[in-house]
């Protein structure tokens, strides 16, 4: 079996009462080698928080905080992210 390493990019806005159920099906996987980016596009509940308790306690979670900018610009972040982890490497 190949164990590439999968990101599974999550948009996050306006979810408080959704997020936890959603990080947990994500962390809970069977498959393990996955990197979850939480992309927090500004939310104003508590999204936030919550994002960066799951990442303090699961190494493969990341969290980006960034202001409001639409969709567009919430996935273009995260990719850009990934991509230059790719060009570190």
């Amino acid at each position: 079996m190949n164990d590439s390493l999968i990101s599974v990019i999550v948009p996050v806005y306006k979810v408080e009462q959704y997020i936890d159920q959603c990080i947990k099906s994500l962390i809970n996987q069977t498959y393990k080698n996955i990197e979850i980016i939480l992309v927090d596009d500004g939310s104003p509940d508590n999204c936030g928080y919550i994002c960066e308790d799951y990442a303090k306690k699961d190494n493969r979670i990341k969290v980006i905080h960034k202001k409001n900018g639409g969709i567009c610009l919430r996935n273009r972040v995260p990719l850009m992210y990934i991509f230059a982890r790719i060009q570190i490497s």
